[in-house]
């Protein structure tokens, strides 16, 4: 008898460590995710559709969900970094920081086509 607290204890906090890691995980995995949007419609709203849908405002402007067809967005983050820059005078050069360019892709991977 004393030993089925011992053997409950075994079964249950597997389980309830493992909801402590999964939750902390997706509510950041949110919070990337809406600061990547933020970051998007403030560096990238103005030209550049930036949702699952819609027209570009500028339409020389590819939409951002179909950037993924043309970078690798593991790589992108490196590219986000070291500075995002294009032969398109209207262009402007943006520098992430590690952070900023991390959320870029988590929300970048929400939207792809």
């Amino acid at each position: 008898m004393k030993r089925l607290p011992l053997i409950a204890a075994a079964l249950v906090f597997p389980l309830l460590a493992a909801a402590l890691v999964y939750l902390p995980f997706t509510a950041h995995a949110q919070v990337s995710e809406k600061h990547g949007r933020a970051l998007a419609i403030e560096f990238c709203g103005a030209c550049h559709a930036i949702d699952k849908s819609g027209a570009s405002p500028k339409p020389e402007a590819p939409p951002l969900r179909a950037i993924g067809q043309s970078y690798d967005l593991d790589g992108f983050v490196d590219r986000l970094q070291s500075g995002v820059a294009s032969d398109h005078p209207d262009m402007p050069e943006v520098k992430f920081s590690e952070r900023d360019a991390r959320d870029m892709r988590a929300y970048l991977r929400t939207i792809q086509q």
